[in-house]
């Protein structure tokens, strides 16, 4: 009765706060149908990568995917059940985006026995009791089944029919003193509470069926909602109680589980806004802009994933960061976009998909880490008092390193990227993030439009578009906030133009219809120069454009048969594994990695390629490189690893030229680094250091 009241109380709170909506909130820009964008060029590549590698093969030989308890199997790696739903939420996207048939398989066979062993009283899952059945494992896969759903027509009614059943035991649940969200005596299905700071996940899919498919189940489908937020609040995991400058952490307080996680912290930013579309209080989206200030002072890395290796820590470039909060910010990132619009948030997003996430996989996307450091001289077991909570494995590259989350989540990012790269306009569309691809759609008044975009950015910065449409249509290209305004665009063989972007950083053209299938040509390029960013204690990093630019380490690889992470003594059985292709990897330096550098001298190195080398974030593979005027210094280890940078710099040797490369290509890089003056380096004469 005491929980009744309490939510009822919420309500009423609610409600007298703001008038009861029955609308929910609008983008500003719509996401394409999944499918509607296909990718090119490098981004095509890893995508395949994916495909070939680990996200496309786990569903055959991975326990946790693979003998998944929600298909028949035995294995799940915790009472949360979230194994196999992070991966068909991942793979879903992935198959339909490069239009895979062996992935269309897997994912099809996952989604028929999940809806064919659907539960009598609409649960979606293999939990029979109370105690197990968790209601978060659920929002993955049902942010699994209505990208399902949008990609594939045959199999709409069916995922619809399966969702809205499922609700109303969630609902009944919900109503039953928060039965599935809150651990009561004997539960099994959430030891630490994760799930409560996870409850606006289930709003995305509710939302989504609220708005295309209510079946005048509208005010059931509005009240789990509020049910889902009331349970975090009774949990005390309401974020807008977090995204709050004076309550923000901004070093680690304590180690007792809160909103510091760092993995929910992630997900944690999509709260302000998931509420916001159901109430419509400005406060709210304006919170969010908040929270990614708060994130991106205290707690980003150069990369811009989030520094904390479980816990947040600082901006520390010994500390890890997470390839799960790599993939969590790249979705985060995208949808807050939509809403905003803010230029800097698809900046941010970019940057996290150019750097962060790909440093910490493989070039073969057959192995990946737990965590990355902005500086990773080594790839090896640790003391693991360098990290918080973390095992010492936690930056080798591997199948299980770690915790298996990283695992089973890293395939949504890029499949996810790509299906956001193209927007709906309010009267056209809008290319968001500027990577190689291929768009067909139709707009209103029936315009079918299709625009192929040619380009190896990031490594270069020129642009060829190819367009055709029914009628005239606004098309716009987001600038990045980083491009000079020497920057220019051409329109068929007119004179090239400055660009003229709006506050928000949109470039728009107007499109005409296409006379006799004749195509509509635009040549886009971006002017730009490194950017050295200044850091406390003399310290600094390099970009150029949306790369992180870092040391070039070269290394000595040590391949080992894969290990279990419970027991990191023992090698895991070739039924859970891939054999040949499956290993844990350690990396050796076999280049000096202790150098300060002089960031006013500074020459870029640019080859220009027809094609770029697949992989392509492999150490020598990018076209682009940089050449930095360095010196030798002395820089002790600390646990293992590379110590805090010197403060008190002392030299070794003479300067000499630095090959500095992409970050995410160089696997051991150090990318944060002391400041020196230094006598005048001849950077073109050398080929630079590695």
């Amino acid at each position: 009765m005491m929980i009744r009241n309490f939510v009822l109380m919420l309500s009423a709170m609610t409600a007298s706060a703001e008038p009861n909506h029955t609308a929910l909130v609008q983008p500003l820009y719509t996401p394409l149908t999944l499918g509607s964008i296909k990718p090119q060029g490098w981004l095509k590549d890893q995508l395949q990568l994916g495909a070939n590698g680990l996200g496309g093969n786990m569903f055959e030989f991975y326990r946790f995917v693979h003998n998944s308890r929600w298909i028949g199997g035995e294995d799940e790696y915790s009472g949360l059940a979230e194994a196999s739903p992070y991966w068909f939420n991942g793979v879903v996207p992935l198959a339909f985006g490069l239009d895979d048939d062996r992935l269309k398989d897997q994912v099809k066979y996952y989604l028929d026995y999940v809806l064919d062993h659907q539960q009598s009283d609409g649960w979606l899952g293999f939990e029979t009791t109370p105690q197990e059945r968790g209601l978060w494992g659920r929002c993955l896969l049902l942010l699994g089944l209505i990208q399902y759903a949008e990609a594939d027509p045959t199999q709409t009614e069916r995922i619809v029919d399966a969702m809205h059943r499922y609700v109303r035991i969630a609902h009944s649940m919900l109503q039953n003193n928060f039965t599935g969200l809150i651990q009561h005596p004997g539960d099994t299905f959430d030891a630490s509470g994760f799930g409560a700071g996870r409850t606006h996940e289930l709003h995305i899919p509710l939302q989504w069926l609220y708005e295309k498919y209510p079946r005048n189940q509208s005010q059931l489908l509005w009240d789990t909602m509020d049910l889902m937020i009331a349970g975090g609040i009774k949990a005390e995991a309401d974020w807008r109680t977090f995204w709050v400058p004076d309550a923000y952490p901004k070093v680690l307080e304590g180690d007792d589980w809160d909103m510091s996680w760092v993995f929910i912290h992630g997900l944690g930013l999509r709260y302000p806004l998931a509420v916001y579309r159901n109430t419509h209080e400005e406060k709210l989206k304006s919170q969010t802009r908040t929270a990614l200030d708060l994130l991106s002072k205290y707690h980003t890395s150069l990369a811009g994933a989030i520094i904390a290796d479980e816990y947040i820590t600082d901006l520390s470039p010994t500390k890890g960061s997470e390839l799960c909060i790599a993939a969590e910010m790249m979705f985060s990132l995208n949808w807050i976009y939509q809403y905003l619009g803010d230029n800097d948030v698809a900046d941010w997003a970019e940057l996290v998909a150019f750097n962060a996430l790909p440093a910490a996989i493989s070039p073969d996307w057959w192995a990946h880490q737990y965590v990355q450091q902005e500086n990773q001289p080594f790839s090896r077991p640790l003391d693991p008092d360098v990290w918080t909570i973390n095992g010492p494995r936690a930056n080798i590259f591997g199948l299980e390193p770690e915790y298996p989350c990283c695992l089973v989540n890293h395939p949504q990012a890029y499949p996810k990227f790509l299906a956001n790269q193209f927007v709906r306009t309010a009267d056209g569309l809008a290319q968001i993030y500027l990577t190689p691809g291929t768009v067909s759609t139709t707009l209103k008044n029936n315009n079918h439009v299709s625009i192929s975009v040619d380009t190896q950015y990031p490594f270069a910065f020129n642009w060829t578009y190819t367009i055709t449409s029914s009628h005239a249509f606004p098309f716009s290209i987001r600038i990045p906030s980083w491009a000079s305004s020497a920057s220019r665009i051409q329109i068929n063989q007119d004179e090239a133009t400055r660009l003229a972007p709006s506050a928000q950083g949109l470039h728009t053209v107007s499109i005409p219809a296409s006379s006799n299938s004749v195509p509509t040509t635009l040549t886009l390029t971006l002017d730009t120069t490194p950017r050295v960013v200044s850091l406390p204690n003399n310290t600094a990093a390099i970009y150029y454009g949306p790369l992180l630019f870092a040391l070039a380490v070269s290394n000595s690889p040590t391949k080992s048969p894969p290990l279990d992470y419970t027991n990191i003594t023992t090698e895991l059985p070739d039924s859970t594994t891939s054999p040949g292709h499956t290993f844990d990897i350690t990396l050796h330096p076999t280049s000096p990695w202790n150098v300060a550098i002089d960031p006013s001298q500074i020459e870029i190195v640019a080859k220009s390629v027809d094609r770029l080398q697949n992989p392509i974030w492999d150490l020598g593979a990018p076209p682009i490189e940089l050449r930095v005027a360095a010196v030798e210094i002395d820089w002790p280890l600390k646990y293992g690893t590379a110590d805090e940078p010197p403060v008190n710099v002392s030299t070794k040797g003479d300067p000499f030229s630095a090959r500095f490369v992409p970050y995410a290509s160089a696997k051991l890089h150090m990318a944060h680094l002391p400041v020196v003056e230094l006598e005048k380096v001849d950077l073109k004469g050398r080929s630079g250091r590695v």
